[in-house]
């Protein structure tokens, strides 16, 4: 050691091997070292990556005490210098050195505003706005970060080198870059005038200050870096000063002091210095391997690595020796991984890993949660869930609570997926569409929204307007729900107290100009207001509220200073992705023994059984990124490490967690998206131990994960025929429902005997029947108003209906041009009758027959030329054929006729004699409209096939007598797709549960 007062000229840098785990290791060999017998080790100066491993350091030093049987510890002075660009939090980074003369950093928050307004300015008219002007601001100032920690300045966009491959860009890169560099110099010079720096270069500044202080005046206390990895260049030199120190020394996690120089040249320049004509990082550098990242540290401290030396102790945890040997076999570039098949067995073992491989990502977090239950089993065992896969990490989360082991998310959720953020960001959805029903719906439901009521009254009163306001899209707006209580409350007189508090929190959201840009502070004031209003004070009470309430603060705070303005039909994505950013850590309080951790905690860390889950590719590691303003060859030439060196990082994650005792290396075959590629990672351990990967793989938890999902197998599902008794039985027929009971009785016994009908869909997209109501409700006000006045049109009708509706604009845009030049077919085909006279629209019929009520409406029936009925029906879309109804599936004139000639229509009289469809499809003939044409379901003209008038009403009497005698007077079940060619509708389809009887029926030749 050299004497006090004075730099070393020989760095110190220590590895510890994977094997023998960071913490534990790293704490073993620091007291003895550094402790002192009165104050223990609170002379020392920890640097530490990560304000996680600093936990993971001081639960280390806390267990070592255990160990060692003593009964207190003063502990390490800790501080935090993690890297920008892996995301980690600044900490106090030593705040004894004065730091007064160095300018504060901006806030992120205020920095974006900042940024949105010099790029608007920049861009001019062609500027995007609201979120994508917000989300050009992030990147802008993530590429300006990413610059920062590399020490490269603007005026190196300008280099010789830049400008020399300038031209080979693409277009899109060159007015990127053009806008990257004049934003760069403008934000530059207002942030000198504001007196503050950006975070990256204060923290640069913090470690040049550090370096010179101590290179000056060497501590006299210790200090020690322990973890850091980053290797960008301020943090490179003060880690070279402290390798330094009389008292300083660097230790490296997982640095591989035996891989032999062929490999280690086969890495790469990894930021050595260039060449001319060359660049830092080169093309072919190995940014993928697990080393590189130490490499390119180590150049840039100008450290041999020669001169790393193995650290003396190991931790409690620690792995077998030789699985260090297979881990740095396992991660060999290219060239040298040829070396893979003249490898010994001995030193391809990975003794203590398992390989698991699931069927879905389901399956794979139940076999972790088993693995994690059978682990705890024994005693001190300690175990960590290491994945990147943060759904899949909730999943296991999840499975765990089911035996009551309360494990936290370290790695957190963002704001946007809690409780309180999601309430928040629905009342921004809310006022983004104009209240339309989904996300009125979703905000009034939502867990914490009670407006002060009792929770189950207040559901149950949402419950009645939901059903209401199901069925197709309407406008936005109040009007549709106001309207629907006003109904409602005639009957029931509490829904309009209850509407009467929703629509005061809710109101404020609406009354806005969604099209015209508002303040973003003012729209934050409001939507914290409505969703307080809405869930009250426990909107703030939890861990998210808190959080919730920090960004709320923070966010208005620089929007209203930088006047930031957006059309408030922008605000949810504008939230959206702000609350993306903000994650919400659970406050600890979880097992004891149970970690569940991203990559970036996971460093460090150290658990007696380490799961790596969620080993696909694309997971871990993740997809290479592109910066969205530089061009790669435009980072190459600058000196920053590219997308891929996320990959080498990612790759080091892993072989740092391979070192524990025992490791199990998890995958699904299968994600959402369907089948997931493996990990290049895990197919290297694959191919590394060969013949002897089955030894490694794990087929029993996989097994016991499929057992408590297995259910004894159900019998065959027969084909439903449901035999209800007499009582039952006897119910009416309406002139649609023969075809019905005729061609799949098991739906008219749904319909009509169980009473069961499907629930439309919040803002669904308009369906037949929704149509057919719109335009039999014209046409009937037509018809009607005809009578008052024979010049009444029917343009304005539609109208009238469709506002009445509330009618979604996107809706009237598509189909009421249609349909308008349909109904005025109609009304110009009306208009020119002279021989024929409309009786009746909209008309109720009924009559007995063999004692069963038979009923039915007629959209219209007219007095023909020869005196008969002319019985019509309106259809929006094709109207059965004659083929259909010769066949009994389409009878319903059939059976108007019946009661026509009943005289079960009131006030009309006569014999039937003409049934005509009236569609309001596409015209077949000459049509000038191009929209409505009239059809005979009946053998006549030049159809070939069908039934002759004459046959019509006969025949339909026979179907209408079969039914009655089989169905409802007989006790024949009533059998699903009875006559499967009938062309049902899929309504019920999952209730009789086709699917599971219709193929065995197919293959046993029962239905086709």
């Amino acid at each position: 050691m050299a004497e006090e007062g004075r730099v070393a000229s020989q760095p110190k840098v220590y590895s510890i091997a994977a094997h023998r785990g960071f913490a534990d290791a790293l704490v073993a060999g620091l007291v003895p070292r550094y402790s002192d017998p009165e104050l223990g080790l609170s002379k020392l100066t920890l640097l530490l990556p990560s304000s996680r491993a600093r936990r993971t350091v001081s639960e280390a030093f806390i267990r070592h005490a255990g160990e060692e049987g003593r009964a207190g510890l003063l502990m390490p002075r800790m501080a935090v210098v993690g890297d920008l660009d892996l995301d980690e939090a600044l900490g106090p980074l030593l705040d004894p050195l004065g730091t007064s003369d160095i300018p504060p950093a901006i806030d992120p928050q205020r920095r974006m505003f900042a940024l949105a307004r010099l790029i608007a300015e920049e861009m001019g008219d062609e500027a995007p706005r609201g979120a994508t002007l917000l989300r050009l601001a992030r990147e802008t100032g993530a590429t300006m970060d990413r610059l920062l920690v590399e020490d490269v300045g603007p005026e190196q966009l300008r280099d010789e080198k830049v400008a020399g491959i300038f031209p080979d860009l693409s277009g899109h890169w060159q007015d990127s870059i053009r806008l990257f560099a004049n934003v760069q110099a403008h934000w530059l010079a207002w942030l000198g005038s504001e007196g503050m720096l950006d975070a990256a270069a204060r923290r640069n500044r913090l470690f040049d200050k550090a370096r010179k202080a101590w290179k000056a005046n060497p501590p006299k206390t210790p200090v020690v870096a322990a973890g850091v990895t980053s290797a960008a260049p301020a943090l490179a030199k003060l880690l070279r000063v402290v390798s330094e120190l009389p008292q300083g020394a660097l230790i490296l996690p997982d640095f591989y002091l035996t891989m032999d120089e062929d490999v280690w040249d086969e890495l790469g320049r990894a930021g050595a210095a260039p060449t001319p004509e060359d660049t830092a990082f080169a093309r072919d550098d190995a940014v993928t391997h697990p080393q590189y990242h130490l490499k390119l540290l180590l150049n840039r401290m100008s450290v041999r690595r020669e001169e790393v030396q193995p650290w003396h102790r190991k931790g409690m945890t620690a792995a077998p020796p030789e699985r260090s040997h297979a881990i740095s076999a396992l991660f060999l570039p290219p060239e040298a991984s040829k070396a893979w098949v003249e490898l010994k067995p001995e030193k391809r073992r990975l003794s203590g890993v398992r390989i698991m491989q699931s069927a879905n990502r389901e399956e794979e977090a139940q076999a972790i949660a088993l693995l994690v239950r059978k682990a705890l089993s024994e005693p001190e065992k300690r175990v960590a869930v290491v994945t990147p896969d943060r759904p899949l990490a909730r999943r296991v989360v999840h499975h765990l609570a089911r035996w009551n082991i309360v494990a936290d998310d370290s790695a957190g959720r963002p704001l946007s997926h809690t409780p309180a953020g999601r309430a928040f960001l629905l009342a921004a959805e809310v006022m983004a569409e104009g209240a339309r029903a989904v996300p009125l719906m979703a905000l009034l439901g939502h867990p914490l929204a009670d407006g002060g009521m009792e929770r189950g009254r207040w559901l149950r009163r949402l419950r009645v307007l939901e059903r209401a306001l199901r069925g197709p899209r309407l406008a936005p707006g109040l009007e549709p729900a106001r309207a629907e209580i006003d109904r409602i409350a005639e009957k029931r007189p509490e829904m309009a107290e209850w509407w009467a508090v929703a629509e005061k929190a809710v109101l404020p959201l609406v009354e806005v100009d969604r099209d015209t840009p508002a303040g973003l502070a003012a729209m934050i004031d409001t939507l914290a207001s409505s969703a307080e209003a809405l869930c009250g004070e426990q909107l703030w009470a939890q861990e998210d509220g808190r959080t919730l309430a920090g960004f709320v603060e923070e966010f208005r705070l620089h929007a209203r200073e930088a006047g930031f303005t957006v059309a408030p039909r922008d605000i949810a994505q504008v939230l959206a992705d702000a609350m993306e950013e903000r994650a919400v850590r659970p406050p600890y309080g979880g097992h004891a023994r149970v970690q569940v951790l991203g990559l970036l905690e996971a460093r460090m860390n150290r658990a007696d059984l380490v799961i790596c889950a969620g080993l696909n590719e694309g997971v871990w590691p993740a997809r290479g990124s592109v910066d969205a303003l530089l061009a790669p060859p435009v980072l190459r030439t600058l000196g920053v490490p590219g997308g891929d060196f996320r990959i080498g990082l990612s790759a080091h994650d892993l072989a740092g967690a391979m070192g524990a005792p025992e490791v199990v290396l998890s995958r699904s075959e299968r994600d959402e998206g369907g089948p997931a590629i493996p990990s290049r990672f895990l197919l290297r351990v694959q191919a590394l131990l060969g013949d002897l990967l089955r030894n490694y793989e794990d087929h029993e938890t996989i097994a016991l994960a499929r057992a408590m999902t297995r259910a004894e197998a159900a019998p065959d599902y027969p084909r439903p025929m449901p035999n209800p008794g007499p009582q039952q039985r006897n119910v009416d027929i309406s002139a649609t429902a023969l075809d019905r009971l005729l061609g799949d009785p098991y739906q008219f016994f749904a319909q009509k005997i169980m009473g069961l009908s499907d629930l439309d869909e919040l803002d669904a997209d308009p369906n037949p029947l929704w149509q057919g109501n719109v335009a039999h409700e014209i046409l009937e006000r037509w018809h009607k108003a005809k009578t008052d006045d024979p010049a009444a049109r029917i343009a304005p009708i539609m109208e009238q209906v469709l506002d009445e509706e509330n009618a979604d604009a996107l809706v009237r845009g598509l189909w009421q041009p249609r349909l308008q030049k349909a109904l005025e077919w109609i009304e110009e085909t009306v208009n020119a009758y002279s021989g024929r006279e409309v009786l009746a629209v909209e008309v109720k019929g009924s009559m007995h027959f063999d004692d069963v009520f038979v009923h039915g409406r007629a959209d219209r029936i007219d007095r023909l030329e020869d005196g008969s009925l002319g019985i019509i029906d309106y259809k929006t879309g094709k109207p059965p054929t004659a083929k259909m109804v010769e066949q009994g599936y389409a009878l319903q004139l059939g059976i108007l006729g019946l009661i026509a000639e009943d005289n079960g229509f009131k006030d009309i009289t006569g014999e039937p004699g003409g049934y005509e469809y009236w569609s309001l499809g596409r015209a077949k003939d000459d049509n000038p409209h191009g929209f409505g044409y009239v059809d005979i379901p009946l053998k006549v003209g030049k159809k070939q096939t069908g039934l002759l008038p004459e046959d019509f009403l006969p025949t339909t009497r026979k179907k209408l007598t079969e039914a009655i005698d089989r169905y409802i007077k007989g006790d024949a079940p009533f059998t699903a797709r009875a006559n499967p060619d009938y062309p049902a509708y899929d309504t019920y389809d999952q209730l009789m549960r086709l699917e599971e009887w219709l193929p065995r029926q197919a293959d046993e030749g029962g239905a086709s």
